[in-house]
């Protein structure tokens, strides 16, 4: 893929196409309103605090790459995506598609039901199969990929593939990861019982120097 799209990059593409759904009538967005919706702290994962010029500057850069387009007005200037649904893209997604390659902008890799729950207000999924048969397509047309199963979880998480490929090869395994747990209860326990030879050799020298 020939997309490789940083943090502040998918942030700022994916409040475009969030913003473009969910209220039209504000869009496209001025800068002002880039920076708050960039910077939310609910629905957006991580929560970034990005500036007025952090956001510029990477708006200056999607311009530069065709991915935005910069609107001059009387007041301010205002910007819109050109990254998917445009004559400008060759990306051109189904509603579904294109509200979960949203969401995984905004709040990075998430299961189905996450995904189902996530999307509501931008496209409709009728149960959480749906979801699965639509991340199948996209994995097939290598713009999501799975991510192996996490340790306790009943559903795997999916991740976008327009920052560059996962190596699925350093994804923590699930059980390695409980392995390190236990390895760290043990290292927590030695460390005890050191400090509490150490505080006991400290009394006895002070003992013996009194």
């Amino acid at each position: 893929m020939d997309v490789c799209l940083t943090l502040n990059e998918t942030r700022i593409i994916g409040c475009l196409l969030e913003k473009e759904t969910t209220t039209p009538d504000q869009y496209p967005l001025t800068l002002n309103s880039l920076v708050s919706a960039s910077n939310q702290k609910s629905n957006r994962e991580p929560v970034l605090s990005l500036s007025a010029q952090e956001v510029l500057e990477t708006l200056g850069r999607l311009v530069k790459e065709r991915l935005v387009s910069e609107e001059a007005g009387a007041r301010v200037s205002k910007y819109r995506h050109r990254f998917c649904n445009t004559e400008f893209s060759n990306l051109q997604f189904t509603d579904q598609q294109r509200a979960v390659i949203c969401v995984l902008f905004l709040r990075g890799a998430q299961t189905p039901g996450e995904i189902r729950s996530r999307t509501n207000r931008m496209a409709q999924f009728s149960s959480v199969k749906e979801v699965e048969e639509v991340l199948g397509d996209m994995v097939k047309q290598e713009w999501v990929v799975q991510l192996p199963r996490e340790a306790g979880k009943r559903e795997s998480r999916y991740a976008h593939l327009f920052s560059g490929d996962i190596d699925l090869a350093c994804v923590p395994d699930p059980e390695s990861r409980a392995d390190d747990k236990v390895r760290i209860k043990e290292l927590e326990h030695q460390v005890m019982v050191l400090q509490a030879e150490i505080e006991r050799l400290n009394g006895e020298l002070d003992r013996r120097t009194e």
